[in-house]
């Protein structure tokens, strides 16, 4: 209704006046149409429009429909034209300018060696391994092919809530052969499980001897057994005898006698040996060091020293300070195993340490001093650092509005005999006011020692053995357990000079009360956990001072 008719008969009238102009001027131009738009001499980005069909001049032009007429009014040129446009949006090397680009690398990361595909970093493949506890419970990990056995060990410190203390180890152990050892803390992971068996596998576990060397080199290193100490009659001090074996420049050695197995036999030969950089030696002709009586029994750089676990028996060993040198590239069977054999304990820990030390150098001396909780902040994972020691643990004063630390060994004393009398008064009240006798196993007194890490329950004195040894045999080295002989009394297994030791704690009643004591009743303590805390401080009657708890963390 509201369309203006006469507007639109007006406008229809001069469209059909412009068809009709339009077509006489089609019947009267030459095949070439003009360029459109052309100023230049080159038209339009130097395209010429297609010509519009020229109607017969002997015809008259007939009139079109409006469909007909909406075609031919749309300009031909357009579609060229976005063509052109779209061709114009991508970046060639033609339609870059003259002036050279001060940056290439930015505009073709392709051709960069700063930006290429190749150089970019990738994300490193993940693998998996599995790693048990001492009570054979296993925990999946997924480790990146870069990750190291120190790195997996503060992971696994972290997840479980141990306490870190820098002596965790990842131990490589193979049960056919009964061998294991510790991993280095740099060595990685994921090609050392490469080279191991199926029934092989890795323990999470303590190990306090790892640097124990670095602080009491002597203890490790016998004058007899190193070569420069007898040339010089043992006048040289620790520090240089660390010193010798981690420079390169040096040429330590380690002498001694050495049982070793003979191949395809079970029969045993003792021999001279020669430790060095560069390999591991022995004498052909008694103790003689001429290099036409020496004869290469391995090379360190291609091998690895183990333990061996199975005892004398399976070997037909003339001792139980049993090792061996298994090649670390490849699956080993037992034929290919290099098994010696020392005659103490101490001798054997000798030949183990130098052989590490000589195998990687400085490489021990940085890891000793770049303990996890120093590490840069690579690592996700960081806990507190605690660690129970002689010079963690001192005595305390809390009797005035401060504490103080008391100095003075004596005073510590008598302050450890007034808490005792303090705590004996208390549970003296609790008595009174009707708690459980002390002779009833639900005191707490009688039970709360089973909490601790250092407590391990009825376990035999083998077992406390095997213990011991896996986790270092340092001095200091402890575990309590239940006694075997008498079911009231407990006994503290202590490792001192590599030898393990046993000391029975026995109940004494006094007033009622029941009490602990390591030395028939002169020190009296009302439970385990006050009588470990006192030998952590004091040694008393022991040869030394309560250290390293010698604990097992279930994963």
């Amino acid at each position: 209704d509201d369309v203006d008719l006469e507007a639109l008969v007006n406008d229809m009238a001069s469209l059909s006046s412009y068809e009709s102009i339009y077509a006489t001027c089609g019947t009267q131009h030459s095949d070439s149409a003009p360029l459109l738009h052309s100023t230049d001499g080159s038209g339009l980005h130097g395209n010429r429009v297609a010509p519009l069909p020229r109607a017969p001049s002997n015809k008259v032009a007939a009139p079109h429909s409006p469909a007909q007429r909406l075609r031919r009014s749309q300009p031909m040129h357009i579609q060229a034209v976005r063509r052109l446009q779209e061709e114009e949006l991508q970046v060639r090397p033609a339609s870059l300018p003259a002036i050279p680009n001060p940056f290439p690398e930015l505009c073709s990361p392709s051709g960069s060696p700063v930006l290429s595909p190749g150089s970019l970093p990738q994300p490193s493949e993940s693998h998996i391994i599995k790693v048990f506890s001492e009570d054979g419970v296993g925990k999946v990990v997924e480790v990146p092919a870069d990750m190291t056995a120190r790195d997996v060990c503060q992971f696994l410190v972290y997840k479980n809530h141990c306490l870190d203390d820098n002596c965790w180890s990842l131990v490589e152990h193979h049960t056919l052969l009964g061998l294991e050892r510790c991993l280095e803390d740099h060595e990685l992971v994921v090609p050392v499980q490469a080279c191991m068996s199926p029934e092989s596998k890795f323990l999470f576990r303590k190990n306090y001897a790892k640097y124990e060397f670095f602080r009491n080199p002597l203890n490790f290193f016998p004058e007899q057994m190193v070569a420069w100490c007898q040339e010089t009659n043992g006048s040289i001090p620790q520090s240089q005898l660390l010193q010798n074996f981690l420079n390169s420049s040096s040429c330590p050695e380690i002498q001694g006698f050495l049982y070793m197995k003979e191949t395809g036999r079970k029969s045993w030969k003792k021999l001279y040996m020669f430790l060095r950089r560069s390999g591991l030696y022995y004498s052909t002709k008694g103790m003689s060091k001429e290099p036409r009586h020496l004869q290469v029994l391995s090379d360190l750089d291609e091998s690895n020293i183990f333990t061996v676990m199975t005892g004398r028996k399976m070997h037909n060993a003339p001792t139980d300070y049993q090792f061996c040198i298994k090649p670390s590239k490849g699956r080993t069977e037992l034929k290919e195993l290099k098994m010696l054999c020392a005659e103490d304990e101490q001798s054997r820990t000798c030949w183990m340490t130098a052989f590490r030390l000589l195998k990687f150098g400085i490489l021990l001396y940085q890891n000793y001093k770049s303990p996890h909780q120093r590490k840069a902040a690579i690592s996700n994972f960081t806990t507190p650092v605690r660690s129970v020691s002689e010079n963690s643990l001192v005595a305390m004063d809390f009797s005035g509005r401060t504490g103080r630390v008391i100095d003075n060994p004596v005073e510590a004393q008598s302050a450890a005999m007034e808490e005792g009398h303090t705590w004996r008064k208390r549970s003296q009240r609790m008595n009174v006011l009707g708690s459980p006798s002390p002779l009833h196993p639900s005191l707490l007194s009688s039970v709360i020692h089973r909490t601790q890490l250092w407590f391990h329950g009825r376990i035999m004195r083998e077992e406390s053995h095997r213990m011991i040894m896996q986790q270092g045999q340092v001095d200091g080295l402890f575990l309590l357990r239940d006694s075997q002989s008498n079911p009231k009394a407990f006994v503290l297994t202590l490792c001192h000079h590599q030898k393990i030791k046993h000391f029975q704690i026995l109940p004494f009643e006094e007033d009622g009360q029941v009490f602990f004591s390591l030395d028939d009743g002169s020190t009296k303590f009302t439970d385990l956990i006050h009588l470990v805390e006192f030998y952590q401080l004091n040694r008393g009657v022991l040869p030394c001072k309560l250290k390293h708890p010698c604990t097992m963390v279930a994963l």
